[in-house]
C-alpha cells in the first residue's frame, strides 16, 4: 500500500487519468478558502434527514452522502468527478498501463453511459466501439438515469466474461448490439519503427507514468544504427493522461529548462510553470532523458495530431509548436484546456476536481478551441474520417477566457465519410505521407472533396450533357467517365462499416 501511495503523490492530471494526490482534507481546504455557508449547508442537512425519515424505501447514509457528493461535482464540468473506492482504485491502476475491463472511457450525458474515447487494441476498440457512443443498455439493465460509478461496475469483471453492450450511434437509426469479452487491459503507449529514407516514427497511444521513459528508450533505439534524418511524433486520437508524461515527452526534444505549459487557477497551488527540467518530469527519480542522444534536440520533426488529440498530447504538440521545435500536422485539436487534480476524501475514496487552466509557451488557452496545426491536412486523401465530439461540444465545459470562438465537432468536419480505413503508421495513412512531404522538402496534398452544391452542379451539368447529346450537342469525353457512386462508411478498429450519408 506504501509503495502505490508514493508512485501516486505529486502526479498531476491533465486527461481522465489523475494524479497529484494531495495531502490535504476537506477540513483544510474549506479553511483555506471561503467560510462555510452555514445556511445551504443546514438545508442540505435538512433534505438529508427528510429523505432519512420519509422515503418510500429505507436509505443508508453511506449512500446518500455518496450520492450527495457525486451529484455536486458532476455537474460543475465534464472532468470533475467523485471516486468511489472501485474507481479511485481504478483510476491508480491505470496510470501505470495495466487494469481490467473492456478499454473505455467513458462519462455521462442526457442520463446515459457515453463513450469518449476507446483504447487502441482493447476489447472495447476491436468490437466496434466508438467515441460518441451512448451506451443504452448494459446487459439487460437499461443505463437511462444509472449513476455512473454503478455502470462502470457493472462493465467490470472477470477477464475473459462476457458482456453485451447496447449502443446508440448519431448516424445508425437502431441501436447496435455488440458482444464484448472482458480482458486484462495493457495499453503499449509507446510504439517506433524506421520508416524508409531513414525517417523515425514514434506513435503514443496515452499518456502514462512509465511513457517518458518508453519514450527515452525506443529514441534510443531508432538511433543504434543510423541517426534518422526525420522524425514523426504521431499523438492522433490520444486523450491525454499524466502531466508528468506531456513534459517528459517535450523535454525530450527541447532544450533544458525550457518552459514546456504553465497552469493558472484561484489557489497558489494551482499556479505553476512546468520547465523541461527532471524535477518536473522525473520527480525525484532517475532521469530517463538522460544520455539521449544528441540528434534527438536537432532533428526535424513533425507532429501528427486530430480531432482526437486531446489533454497532454495537445500540450505536447502547443510546446513543440511554441518553440518552432516541429511543424503540426493535421486536424484542429480536440481543445480540453483543464486540469484535475484528486483530493483524497478518504484512505479509498477521492474527489477528481477542476482546479485551472494550462497555457501553452506563448499563454495561449486552447481550452474549448484546440490547437490549430501549421499544415491543416484532412485524415484521409478523400476527406475527414473521425467524427469525435469536441471539448465545446460537452455540457458544462468551462469557457475559454481569452476568446468566444469555440470549435464545435460540426463546424469543420467534412460532410462525406469516405470508404477507406487504415492503420496509424502503415502504408495508406494519409496523414502520415504529408508529413513525411514536409520533411522532404516535397508539396503537402490536400485531400480532395468536393462539396454538396458543386457535386449537385455536376450532376446537373452531366444531365444537362446527356440530354443535348441527343439534339446533336458533343457528349462528354469517353475519358471523363462519371464519378462511381461512393458508399459512406465509419472506420473502426475492427475494419470499416457502413455510415449513413450525410
Amino acid at each position: 500500500m506504501g509503495a502505490r501511495k508514493s508512485r501516486s503523490v505529486g502526479l498531476l492530471a491533465v486527461g481522465a487519468i489523475a494524479g497529484a494526490l494531495l495531502s490535504v482534507g476537506v477540513t483544510a481546504v474549506a479553511q483555506r478558502g471561503s467560510p462555510l455557508p452555514l445556511d445551504e449547508l443546514r438545508q442540505l442537512s435538512n433534505v438529508f434527514g427528510a429523505i432519512k425519515n420519509n422515503y418510500v424505501e429505507n436509505v443508508d447514509d453511506k449512500t446518500l452522502i455518496n450520492n450527495a457528493i457525486a451529484g455536486m461535482v458532476s455537474n460543475l464540468d465534464p472532468h470533475s468527478a467523485y471516486l468511489d473506492a472501485d474507481a479511485f482504485k481504478d483510476m491508480q491502476t491505470a496510470t501505470q498501463g495495466e487494469f481490467g475491463g473492456l478499454g473505455i472511457e467513458v462519462g455521462a450525458e442526457d442520463g446515459f453511459v457515453k463513450v469518449i474515447s476507446p483504447i487502441e487494441d482493447t476489447p472495447a476498440a476491436r468490437a466496434g466501439v466508438l467515441a460518441g457512443d451512448l451506451i443504452v443498455k448494459i446487459d439487460d439493465k437499461p443505463t437511462k438515469g444509472m449513476a455512473l460509478n454503478d455502470a462502470v461496475k457493472l462493465m467490470r469483471g472477470a477477464p475473459k466474461t462476457p458482456i453485451v453492450l447496447t449502443i446508440m450511434r448519431g448516424d445508425q437509426a437502431k441501436p447496435i448490439v455488440l458482444k464484448v469479452v472482458r480482458d486484462v487491459i495493457k495499453v503499449r503507449s509507446v510504439r517506433s519503427k524506421m520508416l524508409d529514407n531513414n525517417i523515425g516514427y514514434i506513435r503514443v497511444a496515452q499518456f502514462q507514468e512509465k511513457t517518458g521513459a518508453d519514450l527515452a528508450r525506443q529514441l534510443k533505439d531508432l538511433g543504434q544504427k543510423q541517426a534518422p534524418r526525420g522524425l514523426v511524433l504521431d499523438l492522433r486520437n490520444d486523450p491525454g493522461g499524466l502531466l508528468t508524461g506531456a513534459i517528459g515527452v517535450s523535454a525530450a526534444f527541447l532544450p533544458p529548462d525550457a518552459l514546456v505549459v504553465s497552469t493558472d487557477g484561484r489557489t497558489p497551488d494551482s499556479r505553476h510553470k512546468y520547465l523541461a527540467t527532471p524535477s518536473e518530469y522525473a520527480r525525484g527519480e532517475n532521469d530517463y532523458l538522460m544520455g539521449l542522444p544528441a540528434w534527438v534536440k536537432t532533428v526535424p520533426m513533425v507532429v501528427l495530431v486530430n480531432v482526437g488529440s486531446a489533454s497532454a498530447s495537445e500540450i505536447v504538440a502547443g510546446a513543440l509548436q511554441d518553440h518552432n521545435r516541429a511543424k503540426v500536422l493535421g486536424n484542429r485539436t480536440f481543445g480540453k484546456g483543464s486540469v484535475q487534480v484528486i483530493l483524497p476524501l478518504s484512505p479509498d475514496t477521492a474527489v477528481k476536481l477542476t482546479t485551472s487552466r494550462y497555457f501553452t509557451p506563448k499563454n495561449r488557452s486552447i481550452q474549448a478551441t484546440g490547437i490549430v496545426p501549421d499544415i491543416i491536412v484532412a485524415d484521409t486523401s478523400e476527406g475527414d474520417l473521425f467524427r469525435l465530439p469536441r471539448e465545446a461540444d460537452l455540457e458544462r465545459h468551462l469557457s475559454n477566457q481569452q476568446t468566444a470562438d469555440e470549435i464545435k465537432s460540426s463546424q469543420e468536419q467534412s460532410e462525406a465519410t469516405p470508404p477507406k480505413m487504415f492503420e496509424f503508421g502503415a502504408a495508406d495513412d494519409f496523414q502520415l505521407k504529408q508529413a513525411i512531404n514536409v520533411l522532404d522538402g516535397k508539396p503537402v496534398q490536400k485531400a480532395v472533396v468536393p462539396k454538396p452544391a458543386q457535386k449537385a452542379a455536376d450532376a446537373s451539368n452531366a444531365g444537362n450533357a446527356t440530354r443535348g447529346a441527343g439534339k446533336g450537342t458533343a457528349a462528354p469525353a469517353a475519358s471523363s467517365p462519371a464519378a462511381p457512386a461512393t458508399q459512406h462508411m465509419r472506420i473502426t478498429p475492427s475494419g470499416a462499416e457502413p455510415a449513413r450519408a450525410q
